[in-house]
C-alpha cells in the first residue's frame, strides 16, 4: 500500500502542473510568512548555518538552497536539454539555432536598458545584470498550468531559452563577482565532466561511480569560485539519451524519471520558500515606481525580455538563419517571450550579489520590483497564452470535423 501510494505521489509530481503549483505556494508561503509579526523567525530559518567544517563549507540554508537544491534542477533541465538536441525537435540545427540566438537578445536588451535607466545609481555598476535571467522553473510552470492548448514545441522553446539564457546569466556571476578563481579546482571540475562522459561513453551504470563523481564536481565548483549550479547543467549535457540494443531505456530518461519527483516535489519548492521572503511594506511598494534602481528593473525585465527575445527571434527568422518552432505562431511566441519576463531565481541572487555593498534597503527594493514585476508577467503571460490556447483548440476542433463540415457552419 505504501509503495503503490509513493508511485502515485511520483507520478503526479513528475507533472509540471503539479511542480508549478508546489512552487507558487511556497513563494506565497514565504511572502505571508515575512512580513507577518512571526517574519523575525522566517530570517533566522534562512540565515541558519549548516556547516561542513571538513569540506570548508560554511553556508546558510539559504545559500544551501540556491547552490545546492538548484543544482539538481538542472541537472534535470539539463537532462532534457540535451534529448532536444540529440533526438528531439532541436536536432535540426535551424531550430537549434533559434533559442540560443533569442536567449542571447533576451540578456543583452535588459542589460542595456537597466544601464540607461539606471546609470549612476549606486550598485548599478553591477545591478545591470539584475534583469538578465529568465526563472526556468517559474516559466515552465506557467506554461504548464495555461499553456496547455498550444503546440508542445513551446515547451521545448522556453526550456532551451532560459537554460541558455541562465548559463549566460551563471557566466555574469562567474565573471561579476567572483573574487578569485581558483584553476586548480576548475581543472578538478573539468577532470569530472570527462570521467561523466567516458563512463557514459564505456556504458558504466552503476551510481556508485556517477554519484560521487557528480558531488565532487559540485564541490570543485565552489571551490573554484564558480556558481556551483553550472555543474548540474554540465553533467545533465553530457549524459547519453539514445539507448542501446536490448536498453529498456536511455540513461537521461531513466535518470530524469528518478529525479525529476525529487526537483519538483522538493528542491525546487523549497528554495523558493528560501529566496521568496521580501518584505513588502508601504516604504518598498512606494520606491517601486519612482527609484531609478526599481525602474531600472522593473523596465529591464518586462519590456528588455519581451523586446529581446521576441524581437531578435522576429528578426532571425525573416532572415532565414533560424526557423520557427514547429506548429507555433509569432503570437505564440510573443506569449513565450513575456514569459521570458520572470526573472526570479538568479535575478534575486544577482540583487543579493550587486548590492551587498549598498544596503538591505536597496536589496530589498530590487527584490521587491523582480517579484513584482514576475507577477506581472505571470499574469499577461497567462492571459496571452490562454488566448492562444483557445485559437488552437478551435482549429483541432475544426479540422476533426467531417469533411465539409466546418466550411458549412
Amino acid at each position: 500500500m505504501i509503495t503503490r501510494v509513493r508511485s502515485e505521489l511520483t507520478r503526479y509530481l513528475r507533472t509540471e502542473t503539479v511542480g508549478g503549483a508546489l512552487l507558487l505556494v511556497a513563494a506565497a508561503v514565504a511572502l505571508i510568512w515575512v512580513n507577518s509579526p512571526w517574519g523575525a523567525s522566517y530570517q533566522t530559518m534562512i540565515d541558519t548555518h549548516l556547516d561542513i567544517p571538513a569540506l570548508h563549507l560554511d553556508l546558510t540554508l539559504a545559500d544551501w538552497s540556491k547552490d545546492g537544491l538548484l543544482a539538481i534542477f538542472f541537472f534535470v533541465a539539463g537532462l532534457e536539454l540535451k534529448r532536444e538536441f540529440a533526438v528531439g525537435e532541436l536536432r535540426d540545427p535551424k531550430r537549434a539555432a533559434l533559442p540560443i540566438i533569442a536567449a542571447v537578445g533576451g540578456v543583452i536588451t535588459p542589460a542595456v536598458i537597466a544601464l540607461v535607466v539606471g546609470h549612476g545609481v549606486p550598485g548599478m555598476d553591477n545591478g545591470w545584470a539584475i534583469p538578465v535571467a529568465t526563472d526556468i522553473a517559474f516559466a515552465l510552470a506557467i506554461l504548464a498550468m495555461t499553456g496547455s492548448r498550444i503546440p508542445t514545441s513551446a515547451r521545448v522553446f522556453l526550456l532551451s531559452l532560459a537554460v541558455v539564457d541562465d548559463l549566460l546569466a551563471i557566466v555574469l556571476i562567474a565573471v561579476l563577482f567572483t573574487a578569485s578563481l581558483s584553476l586548480l579546482w576548475l581543472v578538478a571540475a573539468l577532470a569530472c565532466c570527462g570521467a561523466w562522459a567516458l563512463a557514459q561513453k564505456f556504458r558504466l551504470h552503476t551510481p556508485l561511480f556517477y554519484l560521487p563523481v557528480a558531488l565532487v564536481c559540485w564541490y570543485a565548483l565552489h571551490e573554484a569560485g564558480i556558481h556551483p549550479t553550472l555543474a548540474g547543467v554540465a553533467l545533465g549535457l553530457l549524459t547519453r539519451v539514445r539507448k542501446d540494443p536490448g536498453e529498456r531505456t536511455a540513461p537521461a530518461t531513466h535518470l530524469e524519471h528518478v529525479v525529476q519527483p525529487i526537483s519538483a516535489g522538493f528542491c525546487v519548492p523549497l528554495f523558493a520558500l528560501f529566496a521568496s521572503g521580501v518584505p513588502l511594506n508601504s516604504a518598498v511598494f512606494g520606491s517601486l515606481f519612482t527609484d531609478r534602481l526599481a525602474l531600472a528593473i522593473i523596465l529591464g525585465l518586462l519590456l528588455g525580455k519581451t523586446i529581446g527575445i521576441f524581437g531578435v527571434s522576429w528578426v532571425v527568422i525573416k532572415l532565414g538563419w533560424a526557423k520557427r518552432p514547429a506548429g507555433l505562431e509569432y503570437r505564440d511566441m510573443f506569449a513565450l517571450s513575456v514569459l521570458g519576463a520572470i526573472g526570479f531565481t538568479v535575478s534575486l541572487l544577482v540583487a543579493e550579489l550587486a548590492l551587498a555593498d549598498v544596503g538591505d534597503d536597496a536589496i530589498d527594493l530590487a527584490k521587491a520590483a523582480v517579484l513584482v514585476t514576475s507577477m506581472a508577467a505571470s499574469l499577461l503571460g497567462s492571459a496571452l497564452l490562454l488566448r492562444r490556447g483557445r485559437v488552437h483548440q478551435a482549429r483541432r476542433d475544426v479540422d476533426q470535423l467531417p469533411q465539409g463540415e466546418g466550411s458549412t457552419k
